[in-house]
């Protein structure tokens, strides 16, 4: 799938927090070996994420397409996850371009707050409450993950796949520091509304990276 934002200027240098191959441990591509590179910055503001280290762009090294193309291809699977942060507050045409000439299938995680660039495979729309998405990211999203913290995010999981495609996969997921307590509902709630389905931070579980 291929997006833009229309910018001018495409930026040959990104600022990454951090990159590292593993198994994606969450949602529709549970399982799978991938290379994740997690850009910094963020302006959504989740008072409950496990990686606030990344929401200062300046507190991290501006790499240039080449070089993160480059870890990329040091590992055996083709599958690449952006991440954040909140990768959309940056230009992903030129990363994008460059890692499907290598050969790669791209999926990206997004709170979806920032207009999409780039070319990508499957969209991972995760919505935040702190910072509505854009309208028009929902009918680009292949899944749709809502992190539940409280009652009220059932409502609001609602409201928000009503918003998505017809095809996109719908998908709660308990806040890490909730799960004893809200796991137990989110098996109910997907027991009324079948369409739904659970996921989870496996590779916490499992303890890898």
């Amino acid at each position: 799938m291929a997006v833009s934002n229309n910018s001018a200027n495409i930026e040959m240098q990104l600022p990454v927090m951090e990159a590292f191959y593993t198994l994606q441990g969450e949602g529709m591509h549970s399982g799978r070996a991938a290379y994740f590179i997690r850009l910094a910055g963020c302006d959504v503001g989740c008072h409950w994420c496990d990686v606030k280290e990344s929401w200062q762009t300046e507190n991290y090294p501006l790499l240039s397409i080449e070089a993160i193309i480059a870890g990329a291809l040091a590992y055996p699977s083709r599958l690449v996850v952006i991440t954040g942060g909140e990768p959309f507050m940056h230009d992903l045409v030129s990363l994008t371009d460059g890692l499907k000439k290598a050969g790669f299938e791209i999926n990206i995680e997004t709170s979806g707050a920032h207009p999409a660039s780039g070319h990508f495979d499957w969209i991972c729309l995760s919505p935040k409450k702190f910072k509505n998405p854009l309208s028009e990211i929902y009918a680009q999203a292949q899944e749709l993950k809502v992190i539940v913290y409280n009652n009220s995010d059932f409502k609001w999981a609602l409201e928000e796949a009503g918003k998505v495609g017809k095809d996109c996969n719908l998908l709660l997921q308990p806040e890490w520091s909730k799960q004893e307590k809200m796991l137990p509902l989110i098996i109910d709630f997907i027991k009324e509304h079948p369409e739904w389905r659970m996921s989870l931070q496996t590779h916490k579980w499992m303890q890898i990276p």
